[in-house]
């Protein structure tokens, strides 16, 4: 529609300004009835407001204390929204329940237990699941202890699959910091117990050594 608000008088003017607070759509509707001029549109007069400076008064926010209508009413399903919304009592069908499992980026799997997550506060958590079984065999872990996976899976969660040893072993189990010796991960089954007796062997000597070496010390 082609814009006439050039062609406006002084008596139209000082009506839309009287009335500038108005609803746009009832604002329009009426300068249209009272003036007839059809050929001047809303988005005309919305223009207007604007380039004079005639503020409405509304932010389109809710002021402070002020409810939307709808506020606590359940919104009426229709048609396909009606078909394919979740019906009371129902979960989505990738809800994780207790007990379910995933793979941590590790490697490792994690499974959702009955423990309140000390982080969140929620009923459930995550945690590592070949530790969790080991621990409901043997008790926590030791202190400066940490479970070593035997078979090389990480996914075998059996407790017998798992050894409690002293972290000092894991440098040596991974090849160490030069990688002079192969480690243990990598090493063919037949080769994973030797290495493991071989680091452990090796840490028992140091661990003679600084006990000497305290001894004399004191």
């Amino acid at each position: 529609m082609k814009n006439k608000l050039s062609d406006l008088n002084d008596e139209e003017l000082a009506w839309l300004e009287e009335n500038h607070r108005m609803v746009i759509s009832e604002y329009h509707a009426a300068f249209c009835a009272q003036f007839n001029r059809c050929d001047v549109s809303a988005t005309n007069l919305h223009s207007l407001r604007k380039r004079k400076g005639w503020k409405t008064g509304r932010t389109g926010q809710f002021p402070k204390g002020n409810k939307p209508y709808n506020k606590g009413k359940p919104h009426p399903a229709r048609g396909r929204a009606a078909e394919t919304q979740f019906k009371k009592g129902h979960k989505p069908h990738n809800t994780n329940y207790l007990g379910h499992e995933r793979v941590s980026k590790e490697g490792y799997v994690e499974i959702s237990v009955d423990e309140v997550n000390p982080h969140t506060g929620f009923e459930r958590r995550y945690v590592l699941k070949h530790r969790w079984l080991w621990e409901k065999k043997h008790g926590s872990v030791p202190k400066g202890k940490a479970l070593k996976c035997l078979d090389g899976d990480k996914t075998n969660c059996d407790p017998s699959n798992w050894e409690a040893i002293p972290r000092a072993l894991l440098p040596r189990l991974n090849g160490g910091k030069a990688k002079r010796t192969v480690a243990f991960d990598d090493a063919p089954d037949e080769l994973k117990p030797v290495i493991l007796s071989a680091a452990k062997l090796e840490h028992a000597v140091r661990e003679k050594r600084k006990g000497d070496q305290r001894g004399k010390d004191q």
